[in-house]
């Protein structure tokens, strides 16, 4: 994002067209993987232990081919209809990026399963290799085309290397090549892991096809609830300002990446945390405590962002995009509010009501669009960001009185709001001060101090000694 946003790179409405394309990429990801990873996971401990740990294990085989013919199917089609379909959402002069996205949803869809199978044979050095790497050159090529071939070409330097690989006409068409390249990386490695199709089964195909449609469609309505306004926006905003305003809120939304980074650290520590302490005496009171313990830390990641924003906001070069920083505030509370409910989630895990968090996501989704609906023509993106905390704000309460129900945990719901009010509070008022320079940031210093010691002093010392 630093790179793509820098100047001489992509403006505010190349930067949008990028984003708005990413956003659909990621509703097709869940329609095409068909919750089949979950699946897997569920059905390959059902097999026979030989037979699963097997290259040619039921699940694994008709897993994998379910997706690959599903792809290959969805590449032809999409490949085919490429100009159309970009004309459909909006952009007629990208049909190349389109085609490109297209295959890379499918190659996409292809590894789900085999990367799954790395994890559940516990091959982890194997599987983040393989992440490790495509990242890897999905980041150099980026370097390479954005940051010497295109730089030294708008300087009216070239040599044989910039003139074989790079045509400034392409322009965008870079991001997705690369990512389709990177992604075809990690597909090539996988190879050798693909299973012979002997172990197909058409009987267990339905039953897995049965188990992840109701998975597919609540990933749809949770991709709804994070990614739906910046498609949304394309079509509410006046034609000509659209994509540069795409642009410019697509890029100060990943300014709260301190806390979404937090919060899937979190979620990975706290699944198996929560499974196998949940049988233990006073469980219920351990789990109220880690809620004050992360929503304190997550707000002290909101006023590290926040009161230094002046710094921050340099992650994004161009001064074009900083007119939406206001938008930061409220994505990052929202962002909050959805950490407390991902850790609220806890009590239909343990109770077997797995559908319940399919339901809260499909409430969520009906929250995000009737608020970008209503707000977006009236304020832009703006709308979009209180969508965005009005839905994960309201997810956490349905969830919240439903649990209490069904598995009552005692959350100490008024500490938990006095830390929230108190770090905006916090954060409102040393921007209200005015003060700037030196002693601006000595104040800022002292106001995150304050609020790290409070509590540090009401939960950090009490709450991790109680788990030593």
């Amino acid at each position: 994002m630093p790179l793509y946003t820098s100047k001489g790179v992509f403006e505010p409405a190349e930067y949008g067209v990028v984003t708005s394309l990413y956003a659909w990429t990621a509703f097709l990801n869940v329609v095409l993987t068909f919750g089949m990873e979950t699946t897997f996971f569920r059905f390959s401990n059902h097999e026979n232990v030989a037979l699963a740990n097997e290259k040619g294990g039921a699940v694994f085989t008709t897993s994998a081919y379910a997706l690959l013919f599903s792809s290959v199917a969805f590449m032809l089609l999409g490949s085919g209809f490429s100009g159309s379909i970009a004309q459909g959402i909006g952009f007629p002069a990208y049909g190349t990026s389109v085609l490109l996205l297209v295959i890379i949803i499918g190659i996409d869809a292809l590894t789900t399963v085999p990367m799954a199978r790395l994890r559940q044979q516990g091959r982890a050095w194997r599987f983040a290799t393989i992440n490790i790497l495509s990242v890897l050159v999905n980041v150099v090529l980026n370097l390479f085309i954005f940051l010497y071939c295109m730089k030294k070409f708008n300087a009216g330097e070239t040599n044989a290397v910039i003139d074989a690989v790079y045509d400034p006409s392409f322009g965008l068409g870079y991001v997705f090549l690369i990512n389709l390249i990177s992604t075809g990386v990690k597909l090539v490695i996988l190879l050798p892991e693909w299973p012979p199709f002997k172990a197909f089964s058409k009987t267990l195909l339905r039953t897995l096809l049965a188990f992840g449609a109701p998975l597919m469609v609540a990933g749809l309505a949770g991709m709804v609830n994070e990614t739906a306004d910046r498609i949304i926006l394309k079509y509410l905003l006046p034609e000509d300002i659209a994509d540069a305003q795409i642009g410019i809120y697509g890029a100060c939304y990943k300014l709260a990446v301190l806390i979404t980074l937090f919060i899937q650290a979190f979620r990975m520590g706290a699944e198996p945390f929560f499974f196998s302490h949940a049988k233990e005496k006073n469980s219920r009171e351990t789990f109220a405590t880690i809620m004050n313990i992360f929503v304190a830390v997550c707000m002290s990641a909101f006023l590290v962002v926040m009161l230094f924003i002046d710094l921050f906001k340099w992650f994004i070069p161009n001064p074009a995009y900083h007119e939406g920083l206001r938008v930061v505030p409220i994505l990052m509370l929202a962002n909050v509010f959805l950490g407390i409910y991902y850790n609220q989630s806890v009590w239909y895990k343990l109770t077997d009501r797995t559908k319940t968090g399919g339901t809260i996501a499909l409430i969520g989704a009906g929250i995000t669009i009737a608020v970008n609906f209503a707000l977006i023509p009236i304020i832009g993106y703006m709308g979009s960001a209180w969508a965005t905390l009005a839905c994960y704000a309201g997810m956490a309460m349905i969830s919240y009185a439903w649990g209490q129900k069904h598995y009552p945990i005692p959350y100490n719901v008024s500490r938990v709001l006095l830390y929230m009010a108190g770090a905006v509070v916090l954060w409102w008022a040393v921007e209200s001060s005015g003060f700037e320079g030196t002693v601006g940031y000595v104040i800022r210093s002292v106001a995150l101090g304050l609020f790290l010691f409070i509590a540090w002093r009401n939960e950090f010392r009490k709450g991790l000694l109680s788990f030593q």
